[in-house]
């Protein structure tokens, strides 16, 4: 009896000892939604780097709900983890997220999208704004100046989406383009297509069109191949999809993000937050335009 007493103590102590291992080797990325190519990417980028750093990395789909988001750090929060990475849904709607974090004294980053409240220990993103801006001056620039344009707007509340349509607009007012329309497809491809057959119809004279994101660029290029129109457009992020089309002709270029980089780095950043090393509050990704 004594000895099947020691065994079972024994089996505990071992089984307690490699659940603290795990969560002490354990990062966490959750992800606003994995049916889209380029969080895809950043997450193959993320669970790259954990592997070469021997950390173990849990990745959770918050499926573009805030509420889905929350469940997800709660129950990361429960599994004891050592850091999360976040690319919020929203970026108010995230705070509460954050806060529950914070109050766990979990280290968080968050990737690509910002937050606008929450004590975040670094963001990692593209200058948003300054590839919006390129966007629109490359339409200036390949159509002319006041060029009759339209504007295809992410999920509202990212911080993304405000801050590539800050951009956007810098250069609608530098290059005098008129802006005829500007409307939200939520960085989706079929929203894409819907959005762009509506402002065909409503604003026939359209001559290019920026879309926040390469899906619905590549939502409004099948809208406007099927209305036998002439259009210029310019996606954004540089998915594989999207620079294919650019490379084929059939979209104007694309501003090049570095996904996987971004979850490459998040991962590197919250090792070295945990190994105690001080990494900076923003770590920009640099941005390329990427044409035929």
């Amino acid at each position: 009896m004594k000895k099947i007493t020691t065994l079972i103590s024994a089996a505990v102590i071992s089984a307690s000892f490699s659940a603290t291992a795990m969560a002490q080797d354990t990062l966490a990325l959750v992800v606003s939604t994995l049916n889209n190519p380029f969080f895809v990417s950043m997450k193959e980028g993320a669970e790259k780097k954990a592997e070469q750093l021997n950390y173990q990395l849990i990745v959770l789909d918050s499926q573009n709900d805030p509420s889905k988001e929350l469940s997800n750090v709660e129950d990361l929060i429960t599994r004891g983890v050592k850091a999360i990475l976040i690319n919020p849904t929203d970026s108010d709607a995230v705070a509460n997220a954050i806060r529950a974090t914070n109050q766990a004294s979990i280290p968080v980053l968050t990737l690509d999208r910002g937050a606008s409240r929450g004590e975040v220990v670094t963001h990692i993103a593209s200058d948003n704004v300054a590839g919006g801006e390129m966007a629109g001056k490359f339409i200036s620039e390949t159509i002319g100046k006041n060029a009759k344009v339209v504007q295809l707007e992410g999920i509202a509340g990212t911080s993304v989406a405000r801050e590539r349509g800050e951009g956007f607009m810098k250069a609608v007012k530098s290059e005098s383009m008129d802006l005829l329309a500007s409307q939200p497809a939520d960085f989706d491809r079929t929203k894409g297509l819907n959005v762009m057959e509506n402002l065909l119809a409503s604003k026939p004279d359209t001559q290019a069109v920026f879309a926040q994101n390469d899906e619905m660029a590549l939502g409004a290029l099948r809208a406007v191949k099927a209305s036998g129109k002439d259009i210029f457009i310019v996606g954004f992020d540089g998915t594989d999809d999207g620079i294919v089309a650019v490379k084929s002709g059939m979209l104007g270029a694309t501003i090049a993000q570095q996904p996987a980089l971004i979850g490459e780095l998040g991962v590197e950043s919250a090792v070295k937050v945990l190994q105690g090393v001080s990494v900076a509050k923003n770590i920009p990704v640099p941005l390329m335009m990427v044409v035929k």
